[in-house]
């Protein structure tokens, strides 16, 4: 069946659907930090910190960089972020689609820059970030230990 709209249509139509983040594996999460009796955390807050410029012409005026980590731990200055495999290029599962390839090597590529300018950025106002892959949450236990190490540090 043949789309109803043209592609510069289509592409605008899409640009307007948002997203809800990745719900089941922040949801795991967020149970497996509740059964091990970890406090004192928060999802979805936006933290804005300063970004260095990304061209020379821009270092004047610093750019405010606006990130959302899936749980921050504002006490101990801790920023959680889970990562699906497939979006943010999990060298161990994710697989870039055949149809429309490069389309999908620089989106995802894309994303993957896009989590270094938010780590870089969230470091250098002091935080500490953590990054969970998708698949880890298949045992809990193993995140679990990973945010208990970073909260102790």
């Amino acid at each position: 069946m043949s789309d109803v709209f043209d592609v510069a249509k289509r592409s605008e139509v899409m640009s307007r659907i948002r997203g809800r983040g990745n719900k089941t594996t922040e949801v795991a999460l967020a149970a497996a930090l509740r059964k091990a009796g970890i406090t004192g955390w928060r999802r979805h807050i936006l933290l804005k910190v300063k970004a260095k410029p990304r061209r020379r012409s821009q270092a004047l005026k610093p750019e405010i960089l606006v990130v959302k980590p899936d749980f921050i731990f504002r006490q101990a200055r801790l920023a959680v972020f889970v990562d699906g495999c497939f979006w943010h290029q999990c060298p161990l599962h994710s697989k870039v689609p055949e149809n429309n390839r490069e389309f999908w090597e620089q989106k995802l590529r894309r994303n993957v820059e896009r989590d270094r300018e938010a780590n870089r950025a969230l470091r250098a106002a002091g935080w500490r970030v953590l990054r969970l892959w998708e698949h880890e949450l298949q045992e809990p236990s193993c995140a679990i230990r990973k945010v208990k190490r970073q909260l102790r540090d």
